[in-house]
């Protein structure tokens, strides 16, 4: 063994010390609970909370649930190209705001903005750390403090992290103004609503769920011809409507082409790493680059990479098919059951049926029906297995119904098939943490 490797065993901390440290910060929580009142079983879970301290973080996980935008996995695994770019960028110093001809500094994100005036054919473009962000940069620009935001009833929805839209409206300073019911809200509702004060109409996508029956909504063409900005919060940023899993999203080009300042995420449909995306109008954009707030949430140097090459495969309908979220929501029937198949033999387990999903707040009522693996659970039943499954290396993700672990290969790449088998083979034998 070599000295430097010596050197590096002989750096790690000793056992004691770093249990200590563990059931230290264990503790303290605890009794900060118990004098805020909290009597429950306090001694039951104490060491397993412990352990989840020294759990693995943000590595990678299998995905094995069929819930291709998973938001607890990170939502969007990304293309080759985007991996590559991340890294990349992650390699050493970047062009991030130089000019390498010129030598000048340059805005950030520059050529991102670029890209998405190319794809979706806006005036112009900015991107921030996510979709969230768009939504209060855009307000935040186009009303802000002392004025007025119209937002009906029925799109004051929560996104996601118990955030709210009336929360991110408040955060902008503006004021918000409800209009129409849950149900139903016309035209003339906002109209009504509309003085002095009013900076923006806010429409929001009921992307995580759906209302249906005696509804009514103005067309978004209707509330631009209002005269004020209308901020048009898409969510799931579907760029290309013609593909049919995508029809019951709204567009992005259709939602440009109204007038409004639309806003999207990049880690949902788009298919890329976390960011949001505004495009629309240039006057309008340029007042949310300029926007204080517009530093506070700018995007950070990898996200950005692995932006600018999302949005460059899917200037080419040909190389979209690489990116990995339309490659598992259009996956083929014979691929899914080849694939399950697959599984199925190399874990000894049996076919059923389990519909996958898109998730992540995007196509909420569209279900993917297809196969899926049922593996017995053994003695101690289906938590257990799916529980020592999590904590493997690396860990698989399975669902949990009727005491049987469910694994659905829509959401494991080919690659993925072989080495999920040999997560499940760790678990049942008692291997792993």
């Amino acid at each position: 063994m070599s000295r430097e490797r010596n050197e590096e065993l002989r750096a790690l901390p000793a056992v004691d010390r770093l249990a200590t440290a563990v059931a230290r910060a264990e503790l303290n929580a605890r009794r900060k609970e118990l004098l805020a009142g909290d009597v429950g079983e306090a001694d039951v879970d104490l060491v397993a909370r412990a352990l989840s301290r020294l759990a693995p973080g943000a590595g990678r996980v299998l995905n094995a649930t069929g819930i291709v935008l998973h938001t607890n996995l990170g939502r969007a695994p990304l293309a080759p190209e985007a991996r590559a770019a991340v890294a990349a960028a992650a390699t050493g110093y970047g062009a991030l705001e130089v000019d390498l001809l010129s030598g000048k500094r340059i805005r950030r994100g520059r050529r991102a903005d670029a890209l998405a005036v190319a794809l979706t054919g806006a005036e112009d473009a900015t991107v921030v750390n996510n979709g969230a962000a768009a939504v209060l940069l855009a307000v935040a620009a186009l009303a802000g403090p002392g004025r007025e935001v119209i937002v009906s009833r029925g799109e004051l929805v929560e996104i996601g992290g118990g955030l709210r839209i009336a929360d991110v409206v408040a955060q902008s300073g503006a004021e918000l103004v409800e209009v129409g019911s849950t149900n139903r809200t016309r035209v003339e509702d906002y109209a009504a609503a509309i003085g002095p004060a009013t900076g923006a109409l806010l429409r929001v996508h009921q992307s995580n769920f759906r209302m249906e029956g005696f509804v009514e909504r103005p067309t978004l063409r209707e509330l631009v011809a209002l005269g004020v900005p209308v901020v048009d919060d898409l969510g799931s940023g579907a760029v290309h409507g013609e593909r049919p899993v995508l029809r019951g999203e709204p567009d992005v080009r259709q939602s440009i082409a109204a007038g409004a300042v639309t806003c999207f995420s990049g880690d949902k449909l788009l298919g890329g790493p976390q960011a949001g995306i505004l495009v629309g109008a240039a006057d309008r954009i340029a007042a949310c680059r300029s926007h204080p707030l517009a530093r506070a949430l700018r995007i950070d140097k990898l996200c950005l990479a692995g932006l600018e090459a999302t949005l460059e495969l899917h200037l080419e309908p040909a190389n979209a098919e690489r990116i990995p979220v339309l490659q598992m929501l259009e996956m083929p029937a014979e691929v899914l059951m080849a694939r399950t198949r697959e599984l199925a033999q190399l874990t000894a387990g049996t076919l059923t049926e389990m519909p996958a999903a898109a998730g992540g707040g995007s196509l909420p009522l569209h279900e993917l029906p297809g196969p899926a693996v049922a593996l017995e659970p053994g003695a101690d039943g289906a938590d257990a297995l799916a529980a020592r499954l999590r904590r493997g290396d690396p860990p698989l993700i399975a669902r949990v119904r009727d005491d049987r672990v469910l694994l659905s290969a829509r959401t494991l790449a080919e690659a993925e098939i072989a080495l999920a088998a040999q997560c499940v083979s760790a678990a049942r034998s008692g291997e792993g943490p």
